[in-house]
């Protein structure tokens, strides 16, 4: 299954998890959702999902990786959008227990756009336990 993000502002983070939830296949049992995002300046996360962390986390990413002074800015002037995304991670693994997400009280699945605004594709796949050696 895949769906698309849109994205407002240059480092944007959007709350995927009803559409991830969505994804869970109606016969599934135990196993997992692996979601994925198929782009090299976004990633998926879980975390929090209240709005002052998610400000916070823009602030984060923002002063941990400066915007200008890399290499790759003489290709496409984007290089900090690649470095804050390599410390993401392209995709998460979320536990699927009786059917449902097991993800904790205050969790989210949240995808990060580095480069945005712009559409991303995530994709998401379900793993039967049972399938599994």
């Amino acid at each position: 299954m895949e769906f698309t993000v849109s994205t407002d502002d240059r480092l944007d983070v959007v709350d995927v998890t009803d559409r991830v939830v969505g994804a869970v296949p109606e016969n599934a049992d135990t196993g997992t959702l692996t979601v994925f995002v198929e782009h090299t300046t976004a990633g998926v996360v879980i975390n929090e999902a209240e709005p002052r962390l998610l400000d916070d986390v823009r602030a984060f990413l923002d002063g941990l990786v400066p915007d200008e002074g890399w290499n790759h800015d003489r290709i496409d002037d984007n290089a900090d959008s690649h470095l804050r995304a390599l410390l993401l991670g392209p995709s998460t693994t979320v536990p699927v227990v009786d059917g449902s997400l097991a993800l904790g009280r205050w969790q989210s699945v949240l995808v990060i756009d580095c480069d945005g605004p712009r559409e991303r594709t995530v994709r998401v796949g379900y793993t039967n336990a049972s399938t599994e050696r």
